[in-house]
């Protein structure tokens, strides 16, 4: 049997580099509106009119989701599978008969056949019940096997294990080991090929569903090939049984939040795979997880939308109650404008959570910026309002829900739903490595243009190139990034929002310019200058928001008056709120603590400061 060396405990920069270089999608080949940002470009046409659901597709979803409802409200003991730890069988049992473990599954294969709207209206519903449930149905169906094997399954891989999903046969997906976070190229678990069968070995590290699972796509590294000459690495996903040999969860972890969360270690020891349950091809695992996420980080988005709303729901029932000086707290201005934030926080986060639903629903967009936008902008703006929240009622909602009914107090579940969130801001790329894949994306551009001029190990021949290729695209296109009319007759049909659009593009053209500056200012050292560059990435993010809260506030205005109406003032109250983060996110590009707080932490990580941990009990090594 072919063996495979392990690789090396200390994995250089650049090998990590070329591994997570060669798992991108290379290629633009459909408009993506949060690239055009980043390069100065406000295309409103790719997201305005704001895009609706179809008719049909909303008719066909509605008895399931009334049905999902139903249950929910009057199956579900949240509370219970918090304090236990578990999700009873029952509820498993009753979301497999309500077909939830097949919502985007083809009808022909026995799933329900549903649209990526109505599935993130599903997980909405769930959301706003109970994390662990969400964790189980996306983790099954928002990563697990069911949407890789949609986007890249063979016609007997989908034969076989479709009706199984469908049914509730739950799946997992293992990438994450001890030393492998978001550097694949650290990964040590292995599969060589014996014969007609792949041998498999290694462990994975918190498989979200791995102790319930039935199937698992396993990513594992496979013997390298020579390329011209040059070794490239091999990474390939694998659809693994887990009642196969070799097979065993050695643990279920146990987390701060989401209790009945089935996330565990899986071991794996000459586990024989069958050539034909390799997905998609040979060396293509980790690109196949970067697509598949592309359209599964959708779920974290909208299930950030439903704990804003059930924050909103909370918060404004409580400010209306408690009265404190004379007058309800909600009439004082400090918790005002909290609860004013989260509203229109909350309307801001739909609109980007279901705009790129909608985009990946409709096809013809390449969305993978604006899912990394979306999880990102979701998340850390859902957390914000959580806290909030806690805020507002204070020592209610740190204390718990089964503490507060023992006592004879509503059980309002702020505390578990503070719990359950925190995740969200790891969960499927943590908020730090969601900047870096956004910002490396929108550098792509620049890099093509200029890469040969800025990067190093270049050849003469290959800068003067460059330098060519660059004399001509920036030539006319940074002039243009300081040109052009974002003022008043434009965008006109806005109305009191066009103020608003305009500033986006006016916002974006420098985004651009900021781009461009940071590039020719810190070079190839750019990428070592996260500070700088999630601070490009948070302007993007606001932009992107701003422009899809004013698309959606306008389609409700002429869909209904009176809502409308509503919701453009929410509208507009965010968007105030997001120019000034903005400006601010601009500002400190030039003006900020980055080099002396960077140089302080390397002294902390020398030691130089362990005298400022005087004065409290030390925790062994």
């Amino acid at each position: 049997m072919a063996t495979l060396a392990p690789p090396k405990r200390q994995i250089s920069a650049d090998e990590a580099r070329e591994v997570a270089e060669a798992a991108r999608e290379q290629e633009w080949a459909a408009p993506s509106f949060v690239r055009d940002l980043f390069l100065g470009t406000l295309r409103m046409d790719l997201i305005h009119p704001y895009p609706e659901q179809d008719p049909d597709e909303v008719a066909r979803a509605k008895p399931f989701l009334n049905k999902l409802e139903r249950f929910l409200r009057e199956d579900v003991d949240s509370d219970r599978i918090d304090r236990d730890g578990e999700i009873p069988e029952d509820v498993i049992d009753g979301l497999r008969k309500l077909g939830a473990f097949g919502i985007k599954i083809p009808r022909e294969y026995g799933g329900l056949g549903l649209s990526q709207l109505s599935y993130m209206k599903a997980i909405e519903l769930v959301s706003s019940v109970d994390g662990s449930l969400t964790a189980l149905l996306s983790a099954h169906q928002s990563i697990g096997l069911p949407q890789p094997l949609k986007l890249f399954g063979t016609e007997s891989q989908k034969e076989k294990y479709f009706p199984r999903l469908a049914k509730g046969a739950i799946s997992a997906f293992a990438l994450t080991e001890a030393s492998v976070g978001s550097d694949p190229a650290a990964m040590e678990t292995t599969a060589i090929l014996d014969d007609d069968d792949w041998v498999l070995n290694g462990e994975k590290l918190w498989c979200t569903n791995g102790t319930k699972a039935e199937l698992l796509v396993v990513i594992a590294r496979t013997p390298s090939k020579i390329v011209r000459g040059k070794e490239k690495k091999q990474i390939t996903a694998f659809i693994v049984e887990t009642d196969w040999p070799g097979v065993e969860v050695v643990h279920r972890c146990h987390f701060m939040g989401l209790k009945a969360l089935y996330n565990g270690v899986i071991r794996f020891t000459n586990v024989r795979v069958p050539k034909e349950n390799v997905l998609w091809e040979e060396g293509k695992g980790l690109k196949l997880g970067l697509v598949t996420l592309n359209t599964g980080r959708l779920t974290l988005p909208i299930s950030a939308v439903a704990a804003g709303k059930r924050c909103l729901e909370i918060a404004r029932r409580w400010a209306a109650e408690r009265v404190q000086w004379g007058r309800p707290i909600g009439q004082h201005d400090a918790i005002a404008q909290k609860l004013g934030s989260m509203a229109a926080n909350t309307l801001a986060m739909e609109a980007v959570a279901e705009l790129c639903g909608a985009m990946a629903e409709r096809g013809g967009y390449d969305i993978r910026l604006e899912a990394a936008i979306a999880k990102l902008y979701n998340s850390e703006a859902g957390w914000r309002i959580i806290d909030d929240t806690v805020q507002i009622r204070g020592g209610r909602f740190y204390e718990s829900a089964v503490s507060l009914r023992a006592r004879g107090e509503p059980p309002v579940p702020v505390e578990r739903i503070m719990r359950d969130f925190r995740i969200n801001l790891i969960f499927e790329g943590s908020s730090e490595i969601m900047h870096l894949f956004i910002a490396r994306e929108a550098v792509d551009k620049h890099l093509q243009i200029a890469g040969d001029v800025v990067m190093p190990g270049k050849t003469v021949r290959e800068r003067l190139t460059g330098l060519v290729r660059s004399a001509g695209f920036y030539g006319w296109w940074y002039p243009s990034r300081w040109l052009g009319w974002s003022l008043w007759p434009r965008y006109a049909e806005f109305g009191r929002l066009a103020k608003h659009v305009r500033f986006v593009e006016r916002s974006c053209r420098r985004l651009a310019r900021s781009v461009f500056h940071a590039m020719i200012r810190f070079g190839p050292k750019l990428e070592l200058r996260q500070s700088v560059l999630f601070r490009l990435v948070d302007v993007a993010g606001e932009l992107f928001a701003m422009a899809a809260t004013c698309s959606r506030a306008q389609r409700l205005y002429q869909h209904d008056r009176a809502t409308g109406a509503r919701a453009v003032h929410l509208a507009d109250v965010f968007c105030r709120q997001a120019r000034r983060r903005v400006r601010s996110k601009f500002n400190g590009l030039r003006r900020n603590e980055d080099v002396p707080t960077y140089k302080l932490a390397q002294e902390i990580l020398a030691g130089e400061h362990r005298w400022l941990e005087r004065d409290i009990v030390e925790l062994p090594e």
